[in-house]
């Protein structure tokens, strides 16, 4: 049976444009994503969210995933706070199976985004959550919070994010995806 480490983000200082925070949002779509993902057969283990990244950390390191998936939204640096929009799909430098979930992930969520030109895979060696943990690792930065068209567009299509990330999930387990609300 796959397993995932899901880890929506921590950051309830990191508001979003329009009301809520990136903690709220993320931890909101995690939320709709366990339903499908128990479904299609991925055992799935959350974050604690009342703990710190690094123990979310140390948690992932403690089961044996097939994947850790982290879910963020991104802010522009001060000078460009509410002009940049896209989604980032990070994955360790090195990682060939997070290179390739990233790239899954990517491609799907150019089906929902509105500016698919705008949604990119990245390679990292300097986020914590994929250079420290021993699953493969992703980190999606859904959409700009400080952006007002993607903090409403993170608002209002939750459950069609969560639904596109476990299709996703189970592209990369290479498992077929139960649709829950459409059986």
């Amino acid at each position: 049976m796959p397993t995932l480490f899901l880890s929506p983000s921590l950051q309830e200082w990191n508001y979003y444009n329009g009301g809520g925070n990136e903690e709220y949002y993320m931890n909101l779509i995690a939320d709709e994503m366990i339903p499908y993902l128990t479904a299609s057969g991925v055992t799935v283990v959350r974050n604690d969210i009342s703990r710190d990244l690094r123990y979310a950390i140390a948690q992932s390191n403690m089961g044996n995933y097939g994947l850790h998936l982290a879910l963020h939204s991104n802010a522009s640096p001060d000078n460009l706070s509410g002009v940049l929009q896209g989604t980032d799909v990070y994955y360790y430098q090195t990682s060939v199976k997070g290179r390739r979930a990233a790239e899954i992930i990517a491609n799907n969520l150019r089906d929902i985004y509105p500016y698919p030109e705008k949604v990119d895979v990245r390679a990292t060696t300097k986020l914590a959550e994929l250079k420290q943990t021993k699953a493969p690792a992703v980190l999606v930065e859904i959409a700009y919070h400080d952006n007002a068209e993607d903090a409403r567009w993170i608002r209002n299509n939750i459950q069609a994010i969560a639904r596109n990330l476990s299709i996703s999930v189970c592209e990369y387990f290479e498992i077929p995806f139960v649709d829950i609300y459409n059986r």
